[in-house]
């Protein structure tokens, strides 16, 4: 939750792209970030795997004007709008990227090779259709900034009455995470993004922060099962709202276009 979903820089980069805001050299260089390489098969009129400049521009011949963000988990298709074999795949893969102006998306399969400390990933994008539909769950930005932090504080509240957060990260991560909505907004998401999307991001990000850091701290003081049920019961809606939240900042750019904002 806390590192940025590739759908996402794939998504951000590419809307940047299509709108003018960057080249489409700088947009495929921030998408591979740190990967090694990225590849797009699958793409109509391509019998190959391309590279990401190439599918981008592609895409665009195809009528795609702006990307969405997928980030299914199990009982819960965020952002997808089916065909069941595409959502299948999304769900496996926990994100997707749905283009808006033709009936196709794109779901990442990582392969990951290299020594340990020395691991490199590769990514291969696989070009599959949708179904042109609402998106399922996503809500807009405003209504995601306040789920957001209404969630975080009943989480923060159950946390610290369990005393998950008691050896001080998980409490200090949960007033970063509260305070985040009044700091200025950081170069989170690419340009041409509103300044409430990437506040809105931000926070999400830091909310996943919480959720690692109360998973990966043991059982913390939950000495008892019905205790540690709690906490898993605690901490499940508020990484739905918060992945609801990233995916709300994501395709906000294509859906201010599409209610004809821009």
């Amino acid at each position: 939750m806390l590192s940025e979903p590739r759908s996402g820089r794939l998504a951000a980069w590419g809307n940047a792209l299509l709108a003018g805001f960057v080249s489409p050299d700088d947009a495929a260089l921030a998408i591979v970030g740190e990967d090694a390489m990225h590849r797009v098969e699958g793409l109509p009129g391509e019998s190959a795997p391309v590279g990401l400049t190439l599918a981008l521009g592609r895409l665009r011949t195809l009528g795609v004007s702006g990307l969405r963000v997928a980030l299914p988990a199990p009982g819960h298709p965020l952002g997808l709008s089916g065909p069941p074999e595409f959502n299948a795949r999304a769900m496996d893969a926990a994100e997707a990227v749905i283009c808006f102006g033709a009936a196709v998306g794109l779901v990442p399969e990582v392969y990951e090779a290299g020594p340990e400390g020395d691991v490199h990933a590769e990514v291969v994008w696989h070009v599959l259709p949708v179904r042109e539909a609402p998106p399922a769950d996503v809500p807009s930005l405003g209504e995601a900034e306040r789920e957001l932090a209404e969630a975080l504080r009943e989480a923060t509240e159950v946390l610290s009455k369990l005393d998950v957060a008691g050896s001080g990260p998980v409490a200090e991560a949960a007033i970063d995470a509260y305070r985040a909505r009044a700091e200025p907004g950081r170069d989170v998401l690419a340009p041409g993004y509103p300044p409430r999307a990437v506040r809105v991001l931000q926070l999400a990000q830091r909310v996943g922060l919480l959720i690692s850091l109360a998973y990966g701290n043991g059982h913390g003081g939950a000495v008892s099962s019905a205790e540690i049920a709690a906490r898993s019961e605690a901490l499940r809606p508020v990484e739905r709202t918060a992945r609801r939240a990233q995916v709300a900042a994501y395709n906000s750019v294509v859906e201010e276009r599409e209610r004809g904002v821009r």
